[in-house]
């Protein structure tokens, strides 16, 4: 069976809304197999987690591209993985993710090949955080965390936590922060909390 996945961002036009809806029924999805979350300022996506809950083995999980599903890479590997175990295809219809159907490619050879990209990102994160408190020793500077966290810090902190697979840990490291301090701004899917806000917001009308 197919089931499709569509996700409505809040800064989505009627036509965009429509060729992703379009694009499920063209593929071949019922309108009564098609999952539909709304953008909202939480982060829960109700139906994506039902979606994941009706799907059985055998069938296809199809969506229009692949960031409606998923919001990083650590995000897509754990689904992938999940898939596979469950014998459960997948198709993403449009963008860079088209490449991921499991009718053409074998999904365990997509799982090593993001698995090992994620792996090398955070060696090379590590490297250097390591390489940046090593330079800061010779320096003399005191390597500690700051009492706040300044907007910039904010920015590079949530790219880290939604684009990569790295630990929250190494991710404090890179700021010279503490992983409390990463916490007291950030959520942990890397959405800013009040405190972030307010920053972002005080820089944006400076």
């Amino acid at each position: 069976m197919l089931i499709g996945y569509e996700w409505v961002s809040d800064t989505d036009d009627e036509a965009v809304q429509d060729k992703q809806h379009r694009a499920l029924l063209n593929a071949g999805v019922d309108a009564s197999h098609i999952y539909r979350d709304v953008e909202t300022a939480q982060a829960e996506r109700p139906a994506r987690q039902t979606c994941l809950d009706t799907l059985q083995a055998g069938d296809t999980l199809l969506v229009w591209q692949l960031d409606r599903f998923v919001d990083n890479r650590s995000q897509l590997l754990e689904l992938l993985q999940s898939l596979q175990q469950r014998s459960i295809g997948l198709k993403v219809l449009t963008g860079q993710g088209a490449v991921l159907d499991t009718n053409r490619l074998n999904l365990g050879l997509a799982i090593a090949i993001i698995a090992a990209l994620t792996e090398l990102e955070t060696q090379i994160l590590r490297k250097r955080t390591l390489k940046a408190q090593t330079e800061a020793r010779i320096r003399g500077q005191t390597i500690g965390p700051p009492r706040k966290m300044t907007a910039e810090m904010i920015r590079q902190a949530m790219l880290y936590m939604t684009e990569s697979n790295t630990s929250a840990t190494d991710i404090a490291a890179t700021l010279g922060i503490t992983r409390a301090t990463l916490y007291n701004y950030l959520n942990g899917d890397g959405s800013p909390k009040p405190a972030a806000l307010k920053i972002l917001q005080a820089q944006e009308e400076a």
